[in-house]
């Protein structure tokens, strides 16, 4: 089993905090329950035992009776027997009604550490309610990283390339890299996103009509790295057939993305220095999702890439934007620690006019902040202050 040390290390100072909800939450499948597991066994190592330890996997019927907040509290304070402090687990909590009360109501006891997962965006500061606000530290789990799913593949450097076009292909949910034959592969990434479509758009947000919530998804998937337009999107449904409200439309959406299965890209104006609210971009959280909600028989490989950049840009701990510039675009613009970087991804820099396409996205910026191109070109082709960096040395290096 891979250990997801990326997120330990973030979260291990937390491990005896008792004033602050632990809070794991990402798209399904992506790994929280055995980041939980991890945990768990580091808290044992620590000479903590089992008596102090409770766990609760709500997806189990075991469970079925902890209905609401009050049940909640009451089952967990059951188990406390002594003034020692208690660990605990709390798997998909989400679907416990008020779960929040019944949290804030064990917090409080003084005694607990408190751990939750859950797959959507109840789980985010956007959508908690006032009863634990402020009183939480949150962590988001994705798939596997490039370099995870290196070490998950025991990975040679001569054979990055495979792996990539693969994860292109595939995606990096950490339970697919055990399966061999592409129909199993097939089948189990239809798996996930049936169940995130039961349990999480269906039953956690509403949705109806799964059709149309699928064709949505289509689109935005087939038109990924472009600027997102709704009208662009109305008549395309229009066309087949389905006169959607523009309300409609951006609840659906809300819908994918608070289900994590695609993430909101902010466009920034680098010469007015400001977040645009419109003409934002889409990325999967994963790009096996491409495989079973797309009809293109070709894949975009460059679109791949600036994809799985975009996903390590945001497992790096960048917040990321689209970059507007007077005359165009830079691929993203990221942000950490009050440092800016600007980054453009290509496939290869196969020519001169790529190359300058590539490099001449950064005329008119006068600021000095750092500047790449990121490509799968092997030599280095940096020139004018700009970096040029192999896409793998990006994805293997945990101080870009």
């Amino acid at each position: 089993m891979l250990k997801r040390e990326k997120y330990l290390i973030k979260i291990r100072d937390f491990y005896n905090e008792t004033s602050l909800i632990k809070i794991i939450y990402g798209l399904r499948r992506a790994g929280k329950s055995v980041i939980l597991m991890q945990i768990i066994n580091e808290i044992q190592n620590n000479g903590i035992d089992d008596e102090h330890i409770i766990y609760i996997n709500f997806e189990s019927l075991d469970y079925s009776f902890i209905k609401n907040a009050q049940d909640l509290n009451d089952y967990i304070k059951s188990q406390i027997k002594d003034k020692k402090i208690y660990y605990i687990f709390l798997d998909e909590v989400q679907k416990v009604q008020d779960f929040e009360r019944g949290i804030n109501s064990i917090r409080i006891t003084n005694q607990c550490s408190i751990f939750i997962t859950g797959s959507n965006s109840k789980m985010t500061f956007m959508e908690l309610s006032t009863d634990i606000t402020g009183r939480y530290v949150s962590f988001r789990v994705n798939p596997l990283t490039f370099k995870e799913s290196v070490e998950i593949t025991a990975t040679k450097r001569e054979n990055y390339k495979d792996l990539l076009y693969d994860i292109f292909e595939w995606g990096s949910l950490p339970q697919r890299f055990s399966f061999k034959e592409n129909t199993t592969k097939l089948n189990y990434i239809s798996d996930v996103y049936d169940s995130i479509l039961l349990k999480d758009v269906v039953e956690r947000l509403g949705v109806k009509d799964i059709t149309l919530f699928n064709k949505i998804l289509q689109y935005i998937l087939e038109i990924e790295g472009r600027e997102f337009s709704a009208t662009n999107v109305l008549n395309y449904l229009k066309n087949e057939y389905r006169d959607v409200s523009r309300e409609t439309l951006y609840n659906y959406i809300d819908a994918l993305c608070s289900t994590f299965i695609m993430n909101k890209v902010y466009r920034y104006d680098i010469n007015g220095k400001g977040v645009l609210k419109t003409l934002n971009k889409y990325y999967a959280s994963d790009l096996g999702v491409k495989k079973i909600k797309t009809n293109s028989k070709e894949m975009n490989y460059s679109i791949c890439l600036e994809n799985l950049v975009y996903n390590e840009l945001i497992s790096k701990g960048y917040d990321v934007y689209i970059g507007k510039t007077k005359s165009g675009e830079v691929d993203f613009v990221v942000q950490k620690n009050n440092a800016i970087k600007y980054i453009q991804v290509c496939l290869y820099l196969s020519s001169e006019n790529t190359i300058e396409r590539e490099f001449g996205a950064y005329k008119g910026i006068m600021d000095n902040y750092e500047k790449y191109v990121i490509s799968l070109d092997e030599n280095d082709l940096s020139r004018n202050g700009i970096k040029h960096i192999n896409a793998f040395d990006f994805f293997m290096n945990d101080n870009f």
